[in-house]
């Protein structure tokens, strides 16, 4: 149930606080749903006196303590209003520690381990979903998407009967050709191959460049997904230590480059990393590509998170400083406009007639409907209108998630704040086990994500990867309560 301002309770839980606690403690979750947004002006005191009947000293306790607790800012002979929070609220997750020399890993048996925490979790159908990187299907622009399907079918009867281009359809590739201009990069719609979600193009992108016993650079710690297609791809790894603010550490990965003479590729994340959510600064992208050049090192973008960055417009692709055609870009529609077009695309530079002839042979063409109603999408002003909106909600449900996490879990927890996306990479306490917290979790009904799949070592044994993928309500914050509590038990 959504918390409302207009129906406030009239008898708050007996919690053994004070009055002016609980009443706090209400409009803290009235605002962290979103009921309240920043700038919006609080009731008056004489209206919180009545809605509440308390008294004028109850009332302004209420309104110190949410202004003490950075929820509010008084502005004189005006009232209250609701401040956006700046300021993180937990300590930040620790830098990697001294950069070394990476060991190389084949991550044998490791695409088990992760299957069984994925089974396990999907043992649990009902549980609320804390675990994963796509935000809600209500923040989607669902109505107009189905809308666009409807009006294209009707003038393509014949549509879902027709066989499609092996690249992608022409519509679609010139609409992404012409949206990648806005992030700095100039395409044309030849070297544009539409893909099945981003998995597939980044699958594409290591079968073109690789062969089975090659050696992978990735970032640590990692997707989950990638560990798995680098293990079915019989692919040794290099895991290359990476901050949880700038990314990639560009002095670990050259160490490897000088201590291995082997590495083929290199697969990055350079915006919201996952699980990091971490941002590589425009300058360190640019000279993570020369040295990648100078080496003769496949550049693997992984970019399906860009567009949801709060500065997107001033966060270039790594694409964009690409002279040698030695990137290859690989995109993804998945988070950020429908989840179920399952529709990606990608760049191969220098490799474009490889991964055409692979994509051929391991998939064919995508289908052509979710291509059009995309590119019809895509190529209006509703998508710069989507992509606003869900920026600010998302601003909204992760600083709430961020605020709940303080105040219920235990003392020792850290959280570095990303600037978008879904995602927060929580440090526990030292000494907790993730993997029995999301076995406790789920018997709560509550799944997450536990460090141990993000790595083919022990490192994030005492991470968690938690999602604010919905509006903030009392149903989330109960879990995140209950959450906190078994983190408490288990530290």
């Amino acid at each position: 149930m959504t918390l409302s301002l207009e129906t406030p309770p009239r008898d708050l839980p007996m919690t053994g606080e004070p009055l002016y606690e609980r009443l706090a403690e209400h409009y803290r979750r009235v605002i962290a749903s979103g009921t309240l947004v920043p700038g919006d002006r609080m009731p008056s005191v004489r209206a919180l006196m009545q809605r509440h009947q308390v008294s004028l000293s109850t009332a302004l306790q209420v309104f110190r303590r949410l202004e003490d607790a950075g929820w509010l800012q008084a502005k004189p002979r005006s009232g209250y209003f609701v401040r956006r929070r700046t300021t993180p609220v937990l300590p930040g997750v620790d830098e990697p520690a001294n950069v070394t020399a990476p060991m190389e890993a084949q991550f044998v048996g490791l695409h088990e381990s992760i299957s069984k925490v994925i089974a396990h979790a999907q043992q649990f159908p009902e549980a609320l979903n804390l675990g994963g990187a796509t935000a809600a299907a209500s923040l989607y622009p669902t109505a107009r998407l189905q809308s666009l399907t409807m009006k294209i079918l009707r003038y393509r009867p014949t549509l879902l009967t027709e066989a499609g281009g092996d690249s992608g359809g022409a519509v679609f590739r010139q609409a992404v050709a012409k949206r990648a201009l806005s992030a700095g990069l100039t395409l044309s719609p030849d070297e544009v191959i539409a893909t099945t979600g981003g998995v597939e193009a980044v699958n594409l992108a290591l079968r073109a460049v690789t062969q089975a016993g090659d050696t992978v650079a990735i970032e640590s710690p990692a997707f989950f997904g990638l560990l798995q297609i680098i293990e079915s791809l019989g692919l040794r790894a290099l895991e290359i230590s990476t901050s949880p603010t700038t990314g990639l550490s560009l002095e670990a990965l050259e160490m490897a480059l000088l201590a291995y003479g082997n590495i083929k590729a290199l697969v990055v994340v350079p915006h919201l990393q996952n699980p990091l959510g971490s941002v590589m600064p425009n300058e360190r992208k640019a000279e993570l590509v020369r040295l990648c050049a100078r080496h003769r090192v496949a550049v693997i973008e992984d970019e399906p998170y860009r567009e949801l960055l709060d500065d997107a417009d001033q966060n270039k692709p790594l694409k964009a400083w690409d002279r040698e055609g030695g990137v290859i870009h690989c995109a993804s529609l998945n988070k950020v406009l429908a989840p179920g077009l399952r529709l990606g695309w990608m760049s191969p530079g220098r490799w474009h007639a490889r991964v055409k002839m692979l994509k051929f042979a391991q998939s064919r063409n995508n289908d052509s409907l979710p291509q059009l109603v995309a590119a019809e999408f895509i190529g209006s002003g509703a998508y710069d209108r989507h992509l606003f909106q869900l920026r600010e909600r998302l601003r909204t449900q992760r600083e709430a998630t961020a605020d709940a996490i303080a105040h219920y879990f235990p003392s020792g927890t850290r959280l570095s704040m990303p600037v978008g996306g879904v995602v927060l990479w929580v440090e526990l306490p030292t000494g907790s086990d993730s993997g029995r917290l999301f076995e406790a979790a789920l018997t709560q009904g509550i799944r997450i994500a536990p460090g141990t799949i993000f790595s083919n070592s022990q490192r994030f044994a005492s991470f968690i990867r938690l999602s604010c993928p919905q509006p903030f309500d009392q149903a989330l914050d109960g879990a995140l309560q209950r959450l906190g509590r078994l983190a408490r038990d288990i530290a």
